[in-house]
């Protein structure tokens, strides 16, 4: 029992320190999950080489599969961003006489947002709700909430962005499976959470007007656009690639030459490679320009992703160390007692971190570190469903932690208590409607 509770209390002195070293002291998250690590190692009595090696195999093992993948989506994101790719699914989705602007913008956010990361989708696509904002005198607030929230959710819940990607891997899951049923749920998620919570809230929601400060923000003209089959197809190519390799999976011999290849250029770090080139290819070269104006893009879009590698290889060394010390296989034990559904479980432990921490990325690492020993105790629950569950969580709870809560905020032009009040519900709301998408899942995944 003392051994137990020893336990227990290193794993949440370690998730206060992490809470208390970002928040309070403004420690970069990659110092303060490293700081954990330590502590839960020293805490567990690990001898201090074998320590340093599960901290050293921890970062290896987590960026030696996800490094590569983020670069390459980097540049893929990059591309969409300087061709205006992203503004042509808008500008072709707003012509729709079926869609109002705010179902709009969530179908905007949901397809760009799979090759974009979540503040990048931001500070693209909200040019977009400014303008039709302005043409159709709506409040900012009911188009810039449905794009956040959609942008949130597929960021969370959709290979291959970097912590979807992470769980996938970690817990085993079918990627394939996880993009069809993660853009399903986050579809659903989003239409609640967005354009259904503010139909519901009506007068109720204030008129919000663009910004001065973002007012000369343009969107770019329509002839200087990429076409919309060259833009589809080079965001959709990477998904449809993994998405042959888990048919190929299901359906083939797995001694046949055309499943080797089949799942080559399925892998996520392969589909990735083809899709980063025919971008260059489709929406650079194509529009006249030259390898050494991409080669300058891929290098200033790479600056930006050390923040992300640093964090995400901290992530892993904090798995690693649970893994090393054992702490995992006996907080797994625990657990397995307490008289809670495990999807519940996965869910509310990734909606807690994320509020904490205020890194959807970082609480989702956190999560997988817990649940993933949990995962042969419950056979009948697919890794796809575990996934789903700990992504799901990670949409909730954008609050005053989170960077992208003070994003809405200022290009909305809302108060704190608006903020608060409008898109932390709408982020609530679409992570009880993906929790709700799971568990339904369940009984067919």
């Amino acid at each position: 029992m003392d051994s137990t509770m020893w336990m227990i209390g290193t794993l949440v002195i370690s998730i206060l320190l992490i809470i208390v070293s970002i928040i309070k002291f403004k420690f970069h998250p990659f110092l303060a999950l490293l700081l954990a690590s330590f502590f839960v190692g020293i805490s567990m009595q690990m001898n201090p080489l074998e320590m340093v090696s599960a901290i050293e195999n921890g970062i290896g093992g987590t960026l030696g599969f996800l490094a590569a993948i983020i670069g390459l989506g980097t540049i893929l994101g990059k591309m969409m961003e300087i061709s205006g790719a992203a503004e042509r699914i808008g500008v072709t989705l707003q012509k729709s006489r079926w869609l109002t602007p705010d179902v709009t913008m969530v179908l905007i956010g949901l397809i760009c947002g799979i090759t974009l990361f979540v503040e990048v989708g931001v500070v693209l696509l909200i040019p977009l709700a400014f303008s039709i904002a302005k043409r159709t005198n709506t409040s900012l607030l009911k188009l810039a909430i449905p794009l956040c929230t959609a942008l949130m959710a597929v960021h969370c819940i959709v290979p291959p962005h970097p912590a979807a990607l992470f769980v996938t891997n970690e817990l085993g899951a079918d990627i394939g499976t996880v993009i069809v049923a993660g853009l399903a749920v986050g579809l659903v998620a989003s239409l609640v959470g967005g354009p259904l919570f503010l139909k519901f809230l009506g007068d109720r929601l204030p008129f919000k007007t663009v910004p001065e400060a973002f007012s000369d923000l343009e969107v770019r003209e329509e002839k200087d656009l990429p076409s919309l089959g060259a833009t589809l197809f080079t965001v959709l190519l990477p998904i449809a690639l993994m998405l042959i390799k888990t048919a190929a999976d299901l359906n083939m011999s797995k001694d046949s030459q055309l499943f080797t290849l089949l799942q080559f250029i399925g892998n996520p770090i392969t589909a990735m490679f083809i899709a980063a080139f025919v971008a260059y290819y489709m929406l650079g070269i194509r529009r006249n320009m030259g390898m050494s104006v991409l080669l300058s893009k891929t290098e200033e879009s790479f600056s930006s992703i050390a923040n992300i590698l640093l964090i995400i290889g901290a992530g892993g060394a904090f798995n690693g160390i649970l893994k090393g010390s054992g702490l995992s296989d006996s907080l797994a034990m625990v657990l397995s007692g307490i008289d809670m559904h495990p999807i519940l479980l996965a869910w509310l432990v990734a909606i807690i971190l994320h509020a904490a921490v205020g890194s959807a990325t970082v609480a989702m690492m956190g999560a997988t570190a817990i649940v993933a020993p949990l995962m042969p105790m419950y056979p009948h629950i697919s890794p796809e469903i575990m996934t789903l569950a700990i992504g799901s969580g990670a949409i909730g709870c954008t609050i005053v932690t989170d960077s992208l809560f003070w994003l809405v905020k200022q290009y909305c032009n809302a108060t704190l208590a608006e903020t608060f009040r409008f898109y932390s519900v709408a982020t609530l709301i679409a992570s009880f409607v993906a929790l709700a998408g799971t568990f339904a899942l369940s009984f067919v995944i």
